[in-house]
């Protein structure tokens, strides 16, 4: 099923909780009380929420919204932004006259014929409206550029709009089937109807334009077809325009539960089940996974424990048998990426399947990532360990599609992108920081993509002979030969010399045991028992190593320099045989 036709799906199981065909969800500001003579009832109601600089916005459902291109200014239905609307405007850049002579236009024309009280208080109100009028009223400042809506005093303190009485809904659905509109079969839904030639805008997608942007858009020559316009070159009805917009603009909303940001990338997810508790259950396994967000459900269908239980078992890395009955059955699973691209969105990736093959390949890639001794917290999202590739560990300093591809990856089971094991390396080199987050990243690089499982233990293995795993061993145990003779000091040989070893060890290993010779006997006498102990380490690593050292490494080997070093660094003598005994990789 393609992502615009799951979409469509995901509305009409929505019902209630989303705008009916023809309207969507806008940010109201303000509302206007009228009289029936279009007087002004009383001072504009403030629907904003909160207190100070922090109110919200409250969502609203309005005849929908469009896209405004162009340097003629259009009006939306029975509501608009103050520019529009009043006339007036925050940005000394708008020109509120000419927007409010298309408000006015628009509405003489269309309810010209109407005899509903609240339209004809409408038309009435913008009759002798001028934009003078919002400082001799004394309206506040802040609701210039805010959306407003229009009600009929009587129908105020019913929470009844000019735009919910029943003369205005059948007024916008007359007008919305008027004008000249090509029909053919829609390409999301095959049923045969009017075609959308600009679909409605899509927002909330980080970075994009705030006015919304759109997936499917012919705008120019150049994307024509046999002399087809706009949207019929890619023929989908209005209807299901309007639906898949709409769901999709409802899972972007800020705060929304089917949402993460990953990298650049947008992301939303849904289910589709015949068991409302059952969809539910599997998006917020599947949210919790990935964003590591506390597990609360205002609906109280999913129990919050129930959700813990499958994330820890996947987390531990346990068979799915084990955890298999606790999945919901018959659950199709999607996840669709966005990110920007000027006016239009860029669909990053988009995975459909059964939910329980996803929690598999969820659980696959933890086991990837399990390494002794693991980080400090448990259950880190996918976003924090992105960061770990990112200089600086800045959020923006993310390398580009590398979160959507990373995630697609894990998701669907396939091989991680190889631009994920270059970043980590590279941050190994820049900044010397070998935790486990970014060595338990290039392990599962090394297993999945490499087949080195062998080669890329979970916790020590003096047993591998691997010349990356052996040299990354060799550097830790001269650096802590050094630690212990110098202490800490301005710039350790990890620090001087960790790039260059891991990918030119014979430029750097000789004038590495030379220098250590003269710590070894330094360590002596600080701490004869361990300099000895390091001493049988190094012989140990030594023995097992060829008689010259390589060359260089490759990228793979590289990433088993970084996993012995961290082992080494972090093996303890009175855990030595624990850890021997750990290290043999499971089958």
């Amino acid at each position: 099923m393609s992502a615009l036709a799951s979409l469509v799906r995901a509305y009409e199981r929505m019902g209630n909780d989303v705008p009916p065909f023809g309207y969507s969800a806008e940010k109201i500001g303000f509302l206007i009380s009228l009289n029936e003579d279009g007087s002004v009832a009383c001072p504009p109601i403030d629907l904003r929420e909160g207190e100070g600089k922090k109110k919200t916005v409250p969502l609203m459902p309005v005849p929908a919204s469009f896209k405004r291109p162009g340097v003629t200014p259009k009006s939306f239905f029975l509501w608009d932004n103050a520019a529009f609307a009043l006339g007036v405007s925050a940005s000394e850049g708008k020109d509120g006259a000419t927007r409010l002579a298309a408000f006015r236009e628009r509405h003489r024309r269309d309810l010209a014929d109407s005899d509903d009280p609240g339209l004809r208080a409408l038309l009435n109100f913008i009759n002798w409206w001028t934009p003078d009028d919002f400082v001799r009223l004394g309206w506040p400042e802040e609701m210039k550029d805010q959306n407003v809506v229009f009600s009929l005093e009587s129908d105020r303190l019913k929470n009844i709009r000019v735009h919910d009485r029943h003369a205005a809904r059948a007024l916008w659905a007359r007008l919305g089937s008027e004008g000249d509109k090509s029909e053919a079969a829609c390409l999301v839904t095959g049923e045969h109807g009017p075609i959308a030639r600009l679909h409605p805008a899509i927002k909330g997608v980080w970075g994009a334009q705030s006015s919304g942007a759109s997936i499917v858009s012919f705008n120019l020559d150049a994307f024509a077809s046999y002399g087809h316009e706009q949207g019929e070159n890619a023929p989908i009805s209005e209807a299901a325009a309007f639906a898949y917009t709409t769901a999709l603009n409802r899972f972007l909303e800020k705060g929304s539960a089917h949402r993460v940001q990953i990298g650049d990338a947008s992301t939303v997810f849904w289910a589709d089940a015949a068991d409302d508790e059952a969809a539910a259950l599997a998006e917020d396994v599947f949210g919790g996974f990935i964003d590591a967000r506390e597990i609360a459900r205002n609906d109280e269908k999913v129990g919050a424990e129930k959700v813990r239980a499958i994330l820890e078992a996947i987390r531990q890395g346990k068979p799915l048998t084990e955890f298999r009955p606790d999945l919901p059955p018959g659950v199709r699973f999607y996840v669709l990426g966005l990110s920007p691209n000027a006016a239009r969105l860029s669909v990053r990736f988009y995975v459909e399947d059964d939910f329980g093959k996803i929690a598999e390949n969820l659980a696959g890639h933890v086991e990837r990532m399990r390494i002794e001794p693991p980080p400090k917290k448990e259950g880190l999202s996918v976003w924090r360990l992105l960061i770990e590739t990112a200089a600086q560990h800045k959020s923006e300093n993310i390398p580009p599609q590398l979160a959507g591809d990373w995630l697609r990856a894990i998701l669907t089971g396939a091989p991680y992108p190889l631009t994920l094991l270059s970043a980590v390396l590279m941050r190994l080199r820049a900044d010397h920081d070998v935790n486990a987050l970014r060595v338990s990243i290039v392990k599962a690089v090394l297993i999945n993509n490499f087949k080195m499982k062998k080669e890329a233990p979970v916790a020590l293995d003096p047993n591998n002979d691997d010349p990356g795993y052996l040299l990354g061993r060799l550097f830790a145990v001269l650096e802590k030969t050094q630690l212990l003779a110098l202490g800490n000091v301005n710039a350790s040989i990890k620090d001087r010399y960790y790039g260059s070893a891991s990918a030119t060890p014979r430029n750097v290993f000789p004038l590495l045991l030379r220098m250590n010779v003269h710590h070894q006997s330094k360590a002596e006498g600080e701490s004869k028992g361990l300099a000895g102990y390091f001493a049988k380490q190094l012989s140990e690593v030594m023995d097992k190593l060829p008689s010259e050292f390589p060359a260089t490494l490759n990228l793979q080997r590289q990433g088993t320099f970084a996993l012995g070093y961290f082992h080494q660094m972090n093996r303890r003598k009175t855990t030595e045989n624990d850890a021997t005994a750990a290290a043999a990789p499971k089958e």
